[in-house]
């Protein structure tokens, strides 16, 4: 049953990370039940998902990397830099200030219902807007912050708020916002995890790693396959569905906050 578990969980992982619904609020349910975790352990899972979009994305990136003297991909490059910097900068601040993220059920859950009620209304401004998928200096600022905002509010899903940064802002194209977002969060979500892995080290926490192991491949497999779904998805429908999805959720945790199931 352990290692069933170690499944679930890489799943639950896997399907949530880069969806606009928020894993912190799904694997917070989870190992309610299934029991709570290391922060190695939550940490691993999510460089699993995150590996799920290097593989996806290896051809862009790589094109990016070595089309550097293309004026496109130069531009497209610094913007990328800026936004994950401006997100690196305000992390260290946010850090520094001694902010602590919240612990509970009850302020994830409202975060899911504003955020799943902000996309509603993101998504119809959105759409009144001329058809775009350039990325402007002010959609990389936007998303950089975007990152920021999401990392201290769990529940917000840091893929929403980026996406809707760019689609707000000029890249009403979703394709074209999705990816940007996406692709700045391929090396933001590594430096973090990095950076909160190398704090573990010495924690003195025994890991099974066989279980970790497990739940890190099955995160990968499943977050490739639901980021895939999400790309051909949004090609031809909006969010809708994801929002309507985070505020029943967010009010099912209310509920079970209310009524002492979950804390």
């Amino acid at each position: 049953m352990s290692y069933l578990n170690d499944v679930i969980l890489g799943v639950i992982e896997g399907i949530t990370e880069f969806l606009p619904i928020s894993s912190t609020g799904h694997l917070l349910l989870a190992q309610h039940w299934l029991g709570a975790r290391s922060d190695t352990y939550n940490i691993v899972i999510q460089a699993g998902a995150i590996l799920a979009v290097t593989l996806i994305y290896w051809r862009r990136l790589v094109d990016l990397a070595t089309g550097w003297r293309d004026p496109a991909n130069r531009d497209y490059l610094a913007k990328l830099a800026t936004a994950f910097l401006l997100t690196a900068v305000l992390g260290v601040v946010v850090k520094k200030a001694g902010f602590e993220l919240p612990e509970t059920v009850t302020p994830i859950a409202w975060a899911l219902v504003i955020g799943g009620l902000w996309m509603l209304l993101a998504e119809n401004l959105a759409a009144r807007l001329p058809d775009s998928a350039a990325i402007t200096w002010r959609v990389a600022v936007a998303v950089g912050i975007a990152q920021v905002v999401a990392g201290v509010f769990p529940g917000t899903s840091r893929s929403a708020a980026t996406i809707f940064a760019a689609m707000l802002l000029g890249t009403s194209n979703r394709a074209a916002a999705t990816e940007f977002a996406f692709l700045v969060g391929i090396p933001t979500m590594y430096a973090a995890s990095a950076y909160q892995l190398i704090g573990q080290v010495g924690s003195g926490v025994a890991e099974d790693w066989t279980g970790l192991a497990i739940a890190f491949a099955v995160s990968t497999v499943t977050a490739f396959m639901s980021v895939k779904w999400l790309l051909g998805y949004i090609r031809t429908n909006r969010f809708t569905v994801f929002a309507m999805y985070r505020i029943v959720f967010g009010i099912l945790l209310l509920g079970m906050g209310m009524a002492g199931i979950v804390s």
